[in-house]
Order: C-alpha cells, then structure tokens, then sequence
C-alpha cells in the first residue's frame, strides 16, 4: 500500500477493549467494552489453517487502516484490543503510524474461525 494513496475506509469498526470485571465466585471474568467506532480498510494478508485441539481452525491475518490518533486517546487502536464487524473479530496485534504525519494508522490484525 503506497503511503500516496489515500485508503478507502469503507468498514464501519468497533473498537473495544477487554476488561476484568468480578464473578459470583471471587474470581474475574474477561467482557470487551465497546470503545467506539472506528471506519477502516480491511486488507487480507495471509491465511492458514491450523488446529485447535481435535477442531480445525482457519487463522487469517489483516492489515486494517484507520484514521490517526495520538497516543494515549481512548480511539487509538492498541495491540490486545479488537475490532468487531458484526458477526466478525479481528483481534489486534500490533500498530504502525502509516505515514511520517500520522494521518492514518495500520492495525495488524487475526481473525480465527472454526471450520
């Protein structure tokens, strides 16, 4: 992707973060809290197939473009957050500033589904 090309956020992305909250029995339990949405360029980078136990699981990466943030706000993306599409969850591993201004951001990101 050249950084001259202005990407086409298209997708209309949730951003949310896990977060531990207290169950009945002493422990914690994980929920993911919505922290905005987000319109992004969804890429697929590769795919594989893996298995989970005795399930087979399709592991497929993403390079998703999103608008800047500086660092710190709650609307920029981190690695350990994930984007929802409806039905689909792309859990994100790392971020990259996309250019030297910081005008878009790269979210490297899985999504895994059983087979």
């Amino acid at each position: 992707m050249s950084p001259r090309r202005t990407p086409g956020l298209s997708r209309l992305l949730v951003l949310e973060d896990p977060q531990r909250v207290p169950d009945a029995s002493g422990g914690f339990t994980e929920v993911w809290v919505p922290l905005g949405e987000v319109w992004g360029e969804v890429t697929l980078r590769t795919g594989r197939s893996a298995e989970f136990g005795l399930l087979p699981v399709g592991r497929t990466s993403y390079r998703i473009v999103v608008r800047g943030a500086p660092v710190g706000v709650p609307s920029r993306p981190e690695a350990g957050q994930r984007f929802r599409e409806n039905t689909r969850i792309y859990r994100i591993e790392a971020v990259a500033e996309r250019d030297p201004e910081g005008r878009y951001l790269i979210c490297f990101a899985t999504e895994e589904v059983a087979a």
